[in-house]
């Protein structure tokens, strides 16, 4: 932290506080959807509509964030969370919670949603030497990971504490959505005092490009590698996108009862352990380079995956599920440097952009799946097996496709 600007602080504390309001609300968002009188298809189908929305805004923001300025397309971001956290708290119509997912920012896992990461990354990429990029994206993700877990134990606490009041659990949940939108409020502060050195830089004097040359999404020279990463990333993200924290949450619940206390505290020890992974990676990728970092801790912790409904006990289950997350977010850090390491500076916005726009279309069919599935006692562990498993075809696919294309600082 010594080592960051002003700038670079500021763009950890939004990072912790916009993280703490996701997990903060992802432990209970599919419970309060229930109690509003939602099934589990049409949650499922809400929160698909959730992530496309997400991608729909993401895309425009990010790819346009470069030349409308970083700062102005962070605070939008923030006030569409603000947005989102209104409605979800009025009414308990499907129709409007539908406007609210499409057009808000809702993050049902727990995980980045919006356009703030790509724009942060691009920003922390220009603002530190290319040798300790990935280092301070694993304690930029480190701090993501606390702020959730510290989030969703707060949030799980919080409505168990107001349930064991006398307050009814649809009222208990719907006070953690007012405190999200209330957090969106202090995101939006911080924002407002990031200073220019953020911005991105223009184009060389000496070869300007041409909007044709740049591409209507902001990318020229690496557009065909950022389209390659962008498929596998979304193959990853799609099969993330049937385990979300909030389905977890509620499979938990509906396998063995747990109760919203305790899934606060169980993903509040996955988050830690999540963030703690995080910060080891860049020492790994010190030593093995990004790529193989990424693929060799990626497939042990899916094959944990599959293992958590086979487990007879919640202590079993929760014991697996932490030693998943003690090593399923080494790829994330190092997935960020990577992708921004081999593009050009004026493309890092709109690469962070697209791949994390690829993500969220990928993360976005996948609850609707996932929600038909739990409708069915019978198929309620198969979620787990299909992420795991597709998981692994991604790590095969992404080691073959870019074994050969080294980061600079891998390059000397």
């Amino acid at each position: 932290m010594k080592t960051l600007t002003t700038d670079g602080r500021l763009l950890f504390a939004t990072r912790l506080t916009r993280l703490f309001a996701y997990g903060f609300l992802a432990v209970v968002l599919v419970l309060y959807l229930a109690q509003a009188g939602l099934s589990e298809a049409s949650i499922g189908l809400l929160l698909t509509l959730t992530l496309i929305g997400d991608t729909v805004i993401s895309l425009w923001l990010t790819t346009q964030a470069d030349r409308f300025g970083r700062r102005h397309t962070l605070i939008v971001g923030a006030w569409l969370m603000l947005f989102a956290a209104l409605l979800f708290t009025a009414t308990q119509e499907f129709s409007l919670l539908l406007i609210a997912a499409t057009i808000g920012v809702i993050s049902p896992s727990g995980n980045e949603v919006g356009p703030f990461l790509s724009i942060e990354q691009a920003a922390l990429a220009q603002i530190v030497p290319d040798r300790q990029r990935t280092h301070v994206f694993a304690w930029y993700n480190l701090v993501g990971s606390f702020a959730t877990a510290a989030g969703a134990l707060c949030g799980g606490g919080l409505a168990q504490l107001l349930q064991n009041g006398g307050m009814a659990p649809l009222n208990s949940y719907r006070a953690i959505v007012i405190g999200y939108g209330l957090i969106g409020l202090l995101l939006m502060l911080f924002f407002t005092r990031l200073s220019k050195k953020v911005e991105a830089p223009g184009p060389s004097p000496l070869a300007p490009l041409s909007q044709r040359e740049r591409g209507r999404l902001g990318l020229h020279r690496s557009r065909r590698v950022v389209f390659k990463l962008s498929a596998l990333f979304s193959l990853d993200a799609f099969a993330g996108g049937l385990v979300l924290s909030s389905f977890v949450a509620y499979w938990f619940n509906l396998r063995f009862g747990a109760e919203p206390g305790a899934l606060g505290a169980i993903f509040f020890g996955a988050n830690i352990l999540a963030g703690l992974s995080a910060l080891l990676a860049a020492r790994v990728a010190n030593r093995i380079g990004l790529i193989n970092t990424m693929v060799v801790t990626h497939i042990p912790s899916n094959l944990l995956l599959i293992l958590v409904p086979w487990m007879p006990t919640l202590p079993l289950a929760v014991l697996v599920l932490l030693l998943r997350f003690s090593i399923s977010q080494m790829d994330v850090p190092t997935r960020q440097s990577y992708t921004l390491a081999v593009v050009d500076p004026d493309e890092r916005s709109a690469a962070a952009g697209v791949t994390g726009v690829a993500r969220t279309t990928g993360a976005a069919i996948s609850p609707s799946i996932t929600g038909a599935l739990l409708s069915y006692p019978s198929l309620l562990n198969v979620p787990f097996y299909l992420a795991g498993g597709l998981k692994i075809i991604y790590d095969v696919l992404l080691y073959r496709s870019f074994r050969s294309v080294k980061p600079p600082e891998e390059r000397v």
